[in-house]
C-alpha cells in the first residue's frame, strides 16, 4: 500500500512539474511572440482554465506528500519527504501571495478593459512562476529521491 501512495504522490507532483515546466518555458514564450491582443487573450484564457485546476493539483500534491511522510515515518527516505512537503507548502504560500493576486486580474481582462502595465503585470508573474518551478523541481527531486 505504501509503495502504491508513493508511486502515486510521485507521478502527480512530477506531472504537475512538467506542466508548469511547460507553462514556463513553451507556452508563455509562445504566447509572448504573439500580438499583443492574442498574447493577453491566450494568457487571460490559460489563467482561467489552469487557475481552476492547479490550486487542487498543488493542494492534493502536498496532501499525498504529507500522508506518504506520516505512513512512512520510521523509515528510511523519510526525512526527504518531509523536505519534498516542505518545499510543496513554500509553493503554495508563493502561489497565494505572489501569483494567484495577479492571475485573478490577468484572467478577467480583455484588449478592451486591460491596464496600461498589463505586459509589467505578466512579466512580474512569469518572474514569480519560474522561482515556483524551481520549487516544486526541487521538491519533486527529493521526493525521487527518497524511492531510492
Amino acid at each position: 500500500m505504501l509503495s502504491a501512495l508513493e508511486v502515486c504522490t510521485v507521478v502527480v507532483v512530477g506531472v504537475m512539474v512538467g506542466v508548469e515546466f511547460c507553462v514556463a518555458f513553451v507556452i508563455n514564450p509562445i504566447l509572448n511572440g504573439l500580438p499583443d491582443d492574442s498574447n493577453q487573450l491566450g494568457r487571460a484564457h490559460g489563467g482561467r482554465m489552469l487557475g481552476a485546476i492547479m490550486p487542487f493539483w498543488y493542494i492534493g500534491s502536498l496532501v499525498l506528500s504529507a500522508i506518504w511522510a506520516v505512513f512512512a515515518w520510521d523509515r528510511p527516505g523519510t526525512g526527504l519527504v518531509v523536505i519534498g512537503a516542505g518545499l510543496l507548502i513554500v509553493s503554495v504560500v508563493m502561489s497565494i501571495l505572489l501569483l494567484v493576486p495577479i492571475n485573478n486580474q490577468g484572467k478577467t481582462w480583455t484588449p478592451e478593459n486591460r491596464p496600461a502595465d498589463w505586459k509589467e503585470q505578466m512579466n512580474r508573474w512569469d518572474r514569480y512562476h519560474y522561482a515556483r518551478v524551481a520549487v516544486i523541481i526541487g521538491a519533486f527531486a527529493v521526493l525521487v529521491a527518497a524511492l531510492v
